[in-house]
């Protein structure tokens, strides 16, 4: 079934064509910015009035008097407004009878696309040598919904986690690792904090020239595959994804090792990509590195910027391993998007690897290279989040604290409830509240870290829908109504008709968010989803309602609660049915 839009835009377009005689029309049909203006308002006739030279009212006017002879019955009125454009507004009857065929088969509720994609998604892809800090929170989380989104329309998705294990300053742990297992004569117990055994690590590393020299010569072993030192890499690669994992099971996300494609995969292309790059003739030698230089990226002297593919000392660069990923997803996996969901501070870095690639003929021509960009999380002092005394704080340590908030605010409002109940509560809300906190922001900004505003049952969070969903929930329960049971037979009530409407709007907003990777858009629309259902539900009694009255309104409360649970389930939320 298509959306509403989807619905008008093809009875538009065909109306548009029919009075041009252009053969292909762009109805531009959007949802109205008010309710006086109807439903949806179709803004593509001022264009093609104005290519044929006519009055765009008038043209308008033409318009809409072809699609009145059409008689589509999902169309109660229209009329022209301003300049030109054609407002829509739909008819109760129809929206009712597309609500109940919802109803029937709530897969429909957000249908699958009719021509799917293999897509990519590079994202969370932390650095081995750390364990996971608030930084790769909200890669991780944007990645995640993305990917549920996508596939939610029936696009095949390929998860890469590009992990950081490559590079010299495993060089350097694996030096301090081997000292340690000499003293300790098995897996150090200091890997039981990462953070901590870099830490010390990089303090020997500064202090003891000894050790830096051989930090520096366990690398060369390790790169040039030492069997030794391959295993002394893979013990340590392999803690190191037992703490991601860790996060990522209590996080939800729906990343697991088979997604995993660390740097070190694509180590033995290297060499391969500068050979492509000389033979297409874009290398230049700068101060001994092999560098790429583009003309349309320029610093502020107006000096042309280098992509350095391989430094002086013959080691390569984050670029180099881009490029041959690039080259990996576009020829060996054939996708037709390839996502990288990377902190802004990446943006560069993105459009000169780009542009490199697709200049080498690295990347096949159609394939869609997308960098999907986030800002960075503040404290309160609007500077990135840390712990008082400075440092980073751990992603786990983050989510623990944010459980054990939600539990004391759980116990505050429902002390009778058993603690094992309250603690399973609060586990749910705790995490639903860093997630959707990340999710309800405009991904590109920065944003102010909040606990009090995150965690609060008021407002745009995860707490209030969780909340809202639940209460829809308990008042189904109490009649023992599942959906599907029941129909709507009214919708004579603003109320009724607005809440029907907002319902069928959803595959409208993923559709959006899966095209321009927004997921603020979606959380915005089930915040408006769950008020529209409150003013419902405060105008329109169901439990005093007479008996076809009540199961009609019985039927939409529980056609709410399932928009709500998949548009929740889309940003990786499961709400709880009991609050």
């Amino acid at each position: 079934m298509d959306t509403l839009k989807e619905h008008l835009s093809n009875l538009v377009s065909t109306s548009l064509s029919s009075v041009s005689g252009e053969s292909k029309c762009n109805a531009n049909v959007v949802t109205t910015s008010k309710p006086e203006f109807g439903d949806y308002q179709a803004n593509g006739g001022m264009a093609i009035a104005k290519k044929l030279g006519s009055n765009p009212r008038e043209f308008a006017q033409l318009v809409v008097n072809d699609l009145a002879n059409k008689s589509d019955p999902i169309i109660a009125k229209m009329e022209v407004a301003g300049p030109g454009f054609i407002n829509i507004h739909l008819a109760a009857i129809a929206l009712r009878d597309r609500a109940n065929s919802v109803i029937s088969n709530t897969g429909d509720l957000i249908p699958t696309i009719p021509n799917p994609q293999r897509v990519v998604v590079d994202y969370s892809s932390p650095n081995l040598a750390k364990e996971m800090h608030v930084g790769h929170l909200r890669g991780t989380i944007i990645g995640d919904c993305l990917v549920r989104v996508l596939e939610r329309l029936g696009h095949e998705i390929i998860r890469q986690n590009h992990v950081g294990d490559w590079g010299t300053q495993f060089g350097m742990l694996i030096a301090y690792m081997n000292e340690l297992r000499a003293e300790q004569g098995d897996l150090p117990t200091q890997l039981a904090d990462l953070e901590t055994f870099y830490r010390s690590a990089k303090e020997r590393f500064d202090s003891d020239p000894v050790f830096a020299e051989n930090s520096r010569a366990s690398v060369v072993k390790l790169q040039s595959g030492d069997p030794e030192y391959l295993e002394v890499w893979k013990t340590f690669i392999d803690e190191s994804l037992q703490h991601c994992h860790t996060v990522y099971e209590k996080l939800g996300v729906s990343l697991s090792r088979e997604n995993l494609k660390a740097e070190s995969f694509y180590n033995s292309e290297l060499e391969n990509i500068v050979k492509v790059l000389e033979e297409k003739s874009l290398l230049s030698i700068s101060d001994g590195a092999k560098c790429v230089f583009l003309p349309q990226f320029t610093g502020k002297d107006g000096e042309l910027l280098p992509v350095i593919v391989q430094k002086s000392d013959g080691g390569f660069l984050y670029a180099t391993t881009d490029l041959a990923a690039i080259k990996y997803r576009s020829f060996e996996l054939d996708v037709a998007r390839s996502l990288y969901v990377v902190d802004a501070r990446q943006s560069l870095h993105f459009q000169q690897v780009f542009a490199v690639a697709k200049k080498a003929k690295l990347a096949d021509e159609d394939i869609s290279l997308e960098h999907i960009t986030y800002g960075t999380m503040m404290g309160s002092d609007g500077k990135p989040f840390r712990t008082r005394s400075g440092d980073t704080i751990k992603l786990i340590d983050l989510l623990d604290e944010s459980s054990k908030r939600a539990f004391e605010l759980v116990t505050d409002k429902n002390p009778d409830l058993e603690e094992a109940s309250r603690k399973l509560i609060a586990d749910e809300i705790g995490i639903a509240s860093v997630k959707y906190s990340e999710l309800s922001k405009n991904r590109t900004n920065d944003y102010i870290f909040d606990w009090a505003t995150m965690l609060s049952f008021e407002g745009n969070t995860a707490p209030y829908l969780m909340y809202a969903y639940a209460r829809i929930k308990s008042i189904l329960r109490k009649h023992n109504l599942e959906i599907g049971s029941q129909k709507i037979a009214t919708s004579e009530t603003t109320e009724e008709r607005t809440l029907i409407l907002k319902v069928l709007q959803l595959p409208e907003i993923v559709a959006v968010v899966a095209k321009d990777c927004y997921p603020n858009l979606l959380c915005n629309y089930l915040y408006e989803l769950a008020g529209a259902f409150m003013r419902f539900y405060e105008a329109c009694p169901i439990l005093k309602a007479e008996d076809e009255l009540r199961s009609s309104r019985l039927a939409l409360a529980a056609l709410t609660a399932e928009a709500l649970q998949q548009g929740l389930n889309l940003l990786g939320i499961e709400p709880l049915e009991q609050m």
